[in-house]
């Protein structure tokens, strides 16, 4: 078992002998492999593997691999569409215990450790895991973890391995969070004009009196391959962002993670406009369902990818009062020209620009330029290469060429 060494480079692992050698590479293809890991009774390798696909994004699967002489791969969790996040052995070497993001949680499941089907551990309603570790003899297993939610930051817990319940072992900020006017956070699904179920969460202001009516600010995640989840933000704080009075409606449009790998992969060819129509209609959806909200004040914004989003959707509809708009890009072509991402654009929209696809026509707001109307706050990054401030600067031009009321920070 010692003797060997194990290398994870960009898309590969590989073997090389612990005195030295040539090392040999036991993942063949364009697969790409991380947090390569033994099992305990030393006779499989295991990793986290991500298919290499005519899709940017791709779930990662569990694979095996028989041991001292890795052959074919295994996947353990064939059949289970959830991105497997970490995992973990339990001492007999007869499971593995996984973290997996479902439904905008983070949850805990087991599977066989030769594969099979992966169920969850309990059922978990509220916050989202992380952090996990299993120790312990043969005969019994200690599972620990991090639980948190939208309303605690992070908390060290033991997980029942059987039943799933959570025991506190932390209580660092019991005390701050109790003393806070704040809510759970609200789940909302409703069914769009496509057929296509879509879930958000709702956001209540401190003082929430359902009596009343709130304005309504949709705030846009990034990614696209990300997910509004109940867990604890720092960057995004859904309290902070909802303090001065308004419900916040966070959407996991299409493109979001942890509801089924098509469902994220549906963002590819589809960049702008099938997102921006869900974000609106999620708007009307829960203006119906809240008496709460007030549907004629509601705003949108977001940052990166929810930049982009916010962009169009200042060219497509007239919905909002006003617009937020961190580090979105506003023409399709000179982003690609001028961001350290190019291949995986390439591939969502179908080639580069100069091929003719109509998607850089048809999608890039900049083209649809003569619509703006909405009051919009524009913010950039001078240094981001992500999102180069050029398209900022380029969204500014438009505004004020308009006169479209907007600030530039």
């Amino acid at each position: 078992r010692n003797q060997w060494a194990l290398a994870n480079v960009v898309q590969s692992l590989w073997l090389v002998a612990a005195a030295g050698g040539e090392p040999r590479r036991i993942t063949p293809g364009p697969d790409n492999y991380a947090q390569p890991r033994f099992r305990p009774d030393g006779r499989a390798l295991y990793a986290r593997g991500e298919p290499a696909t005519e899709f940017v994004y791709n779930q990662d699967r569990l694979a095996m691999w028989a041991w001292p002489e890795p052959g074919t791969r295994t996947v353990v969790t064939t059949g289970f569409d959830q991105p497997v996040d970490a995992y973990e052995f339990t001492p007999d070497s007869r499971s593995v215990v996984l973290l997996a993001g479902q439904e905008a949680r983070e949850k805990l499941f087991r599977v066989a450790a030769g594969g099979g089907a992966a169920t969850e551990v309990g059922r978990l309603t509220t916050g989202s895991l992380g952090g996990l570790d299993v120790a312990g003899s043969t005969r019994a297993s200690v599972v620990v973890g991090t639980w948190e939610s939208a309303m605690n930051p992070p908390e060290v817990v033991r997980i029942d391995a059987a039943s799933g319940r959570i025991t506190p072992l932390t209580r660092f900020n019991a005390e701050r969070v109790a003393a806070i006017d704040w809510h759970p956070v609200r789940e909302f699904w409703f069914t769009d004009s496509k057929g296509k179920r879509i879930h958000s969460l709702i956001v209540l202001p401190p003082g929430f009196d359902s009596a009343r009516t709130y304005p309504l600010f949709a705030v846009i995640h990034g990614g696209p391959h990300g997910t509004w989840g109940d867990a604890w933000g720092i960057r995004w704080n859904y309290h902070l962002l909802a303090s001065p009075g308004y419900v916040l409606l966070l959407t996991n449009y299409t493109g979001s993670t942890t509801f089924g790998e098509k469902f994220a992969q549906g963002i590819q060819g589809d960049p702008l406009e099938g997102p921006g129509r869900e974000i609106v209609e999620a708007v009307e959806a829960a203006a119906h369902a809240f008496r709460f909200i007030d549907g004629s004040r509601v705003a949108a914004g977001g940052a990166s990818y929810g930049g982009h989003l916010a962009n169009w959707l200042a060219v497509s509809t007239t919905r909002f009062r006003a617009l937020i708009s961190h580090a979105g890009l506003w023409d399709l072509e000179s982003q690609y020209a001028t961001s350290d991402i190019n291949w995986e654009r390439e591939r969502s929209m179908g080639g580069t620009p100069w091929a003719g696809g109509p998607l850089w026509r048809d999608q890039s707001p900049m083209r649809r330029a003569a619509q703006l109307k909405t009051p919009i706050l524009v913010t950039v990054g001078e240094r981001d290469f992500r999102v180069p401030m050029n398209n900022a600067l380029e969204f500014w031009t438009a505004l004020q060429r308009q006169q479209v009321p907007s600030r530039l920070i």
